[in-house]
């Protein structure tokens, strides 16, 4: 029996899908695009289509997230405006540098292995950061405000280079520092394919220095746009499955909800913990399928794939579970003291 021309089983795979790609998008602040295009590409959608479907679904789940981030005080607007500016810059530089790599006849190998090493490396960065946190972490009430952002951040904003702009967070960054931390991301960017939002999110966090939280929001509104820019691009040429999208939209639109909220609940050296091992996961997972390429070995690209979806499900699953054990050990509270702050 199908529905909406798939099989039952398939329609419930991308309706939960969605509702787990929504939860990390949410709580991570990244797009979830290389979830979404290999999984499709497995189940043979052809490349066009895959991608195509993949960037409507990023915009639409950056909507419903930066609308929640929104809600909870978590976007800088001016902040994410200026990036969203140079992001298109860097894109647009990657792209071409692909070109030339395809003359070249090395695009492949070197945007494999730069996904890889990327992913890898952000993934060790913030386990280090979650050590680090761990070892201090008998800090006073008084400095949590200075520990949510990283000493590298913080050092970087004590050099004040003209023209300056104040951030939603209290803090201020030069606008020479935005712009080469957006370009340099905007170019990784269109040399890899992605929208980029696992190096968007932490280069925010470390180099531009704004709380972690902010840095979640402002990175999901600064590439709303460029979402909507692809999702229109490919819309033209037909190459948007608009019942694929929609059913992921029905399962990220609580995810997304649900995974921003976490970001207010969940301990920031848990987020960061989190974070990391799903980079690293991410990076054995494209690694694997970059071997299965260089060996032409099918069963080892499906394996990727599992590896990759499975490790997400598992990363969105310890969120909810952390959580629904937060919102529990309140509710006792809550009944004693109503009227006292979250």
């Amino acid at each position: 029996m199908d529905v909406l021309g798939l099989s039952v089983p398939l329609l419930l795979l991308f309706v939960s899908f969605g509702f787990m790609v929504g939860v990390l998008f949410g709580f991570f602040g990244m797009g979830g695009s290389f979830l979404i295009t290999p999984t499709l590409l497995i189940l043979d959608y052809p490349a066009s289509v895959a991608i195509g479907s993949g960037l409507a679904f990023y915009f639409g789940t950056s909507v419903i997230a930066v609308m929640k981030h929104y809600d909870v005080g978590q976007v800088d607007y001016k902040l994410g405006a200026v990036l969203f500016v140079v992001l298109s810059i860097g894109i647009e530089l990657g792209s071409r540098l692909v070109f030339g790599l395809e003359a070249l006849g090395i695009a492949e190998l070197v945007t494999g292995l730069a996904y890889v090493v990327l992913l890898a490396g952000i993934g060790l960065l913030f386990l280090r950061r979650a050590s680090n946190l761990d070892d201090g972490g008998d800090g006073d009430e008084d400095e949590v405000s200075d520990d949510d952002i990283p000493a590298v951040g913080q050092k970087i904003q004590s050099y004040t280079v003209p023209p300056m702009i104040t951030l939603t967070s209290g803090g201020r960054a030069s606008l020479w520092t935005i712009s080469g931390v957006g370009g340099v991301v905007g170019l990784v960017s269109g040399l890899i394919g992605v929208g980029g939002g696992f190096m968007r999110m932490p280069a925010i966090y470390y180099l531009i220095g704004t709380p972690l939280t902010a840095a979640v929001g402002t990175s999901l509104f600064a590439g709303l746009f460029s979402g909507a820019f692809g999702t229109f691009t490919y819309g033209m040429s037909g190459s948007v499955d608009l019942v694929v999208v929609s059913l992921l939209l029905v399962g990220s639109a609580l995810g997304a909800r649900i995974g921003s909220a976490a970001t207010t609940i969940v301990e920031e050296d848990d987020v960061i913990v989190y974070f990391g091992i799903m980079m690293l996961l991410a990076a054995a997972g494209i690694g694997l399928s970059e071997l299965a390429n260089w060996l032409e070995v099918g069963g080892l690209n499906v394996l990727s794939v599992v590896l990759l979806v499975g490790s997400s499900f598992l990363v969105a699953s310890i969120i909810l579970y952390q959580v629904l054990q937060r919102v529990g050990a309140r509710g006792p509270n809550a009944q004693a003291t109503p009227d006292g702050d979250d």
